[in-house]
């Protein structure tokens, strides 16, 4: 009785203090832009005995609530790493589990009614060549059935490296220049700008990273110049509503801090 007593008041000090948060957060500007760094999904499953696969889907799960999140404080955009260059080097059971919880995903996003009634676009950067063919087709599915739509943004860098984008951006240019649709005087940020995978989107005012690793891993590297980073120590799967609200915060005093 009394562990259950315990539960309920911290259950609701917890409630309370999460409305007085979001009350804090929302009477103020938000960011636009939100990048993620979803770390920790491997290392949950083990603390709590669950399979990798198991880990991954909970990270699934918490990656909807985030959106949902997201839109109820009203950011516009949100960008997650999901999959890297380097994790194609992994296991292969876990990356065949993964392959096919994305291709379901894409799949279940591009039919959610939640995503056409608050009209969220769905967009998927990274090299596509590393993918199987049926993630690449469950991707196209979920970007065209959401095209046209421009309320909300959301990104996942599936198969991405921030090197290799860049890399892949260079050769582009120099392409350009060889047949004269672009002189070497003309390239300046702006216009390399334009040759990366978020080429139409506004870089992210604030990046957070789970898990308690501070770096940011070959993400977003150009992009990133100028964005606040906040790192959080909790798993992915074991992201909270107020671990997000503190993040957002943050990132506020600082933009009062600074006079931004």
């Amino acid at each position: 009785m009394t562990t259950d007593l315990s539960r309920a008041i911290s259950s609701t000090a917890y409630g309370t203090y999460e409305k007085r948060l979001l009350k804090e957060i929302t009477s103020r500007p938000v960011p636009r832009h939100v990048a993620i760094i979803m770390d920790g999904n491997r290392r949950y499953a083990k603390d709590f005995g669950l399979l990798i696969a198991e880990g991954h889907e909970k990270g699934r799960q918490k990656l909807e609530e985030v959106l949902e999140w997201c839109m109820e404080i009203g950011v516009k955009i949100l960008t997650v790493y999901a999959f890297s260059t380097e994790n194609v080097s992994r296991e292969k059971g876990e990356v065949d589990d993964l392959m096919r919880m994305f291709v379901q995903n894409f799949k279940r996003l591009a039919d959610d009614e939640r995503v056409h009634k608050h009209k969220i676009r769905v967009r998927v950067f990274g090299q596509r060549e590393l993918l199987p063919q049926d993630l690449i087709e469950s991707i196209k599915y979920a970007e065209n059935r959401t095209k046209d739509y421009d309320k909300y943004f959301f990104n996942m860098a599936v198969g991405y490296g921030g090197r290799e984008e860049i890399i892949h951006a260079i050769r582009n240019v120099a392409q350009e220049v060889r047949e004269g649709r672009l002189s070497v005087e003309d390239i300046d940020e702006r216009t390399f700008s334009k040759f990366l995978y978020t080429k139409d989107m506004p870089d992210p005012d604030l990046v957070l990273r789970t898990s308690g690793e501070e770096r940011i891993s070959n993400f977003l590297l150009w992009q990133l110049a100028y964005s606040e980073l906040y790192f959080s120590d909790v798993y992915w799967p074991g992201f909270r509503k107020i671990d997000f609200l503190r993040a957002v915060r943050s990132f506020q005093m600082r933009q009062r801090r600074f006079g931004t």
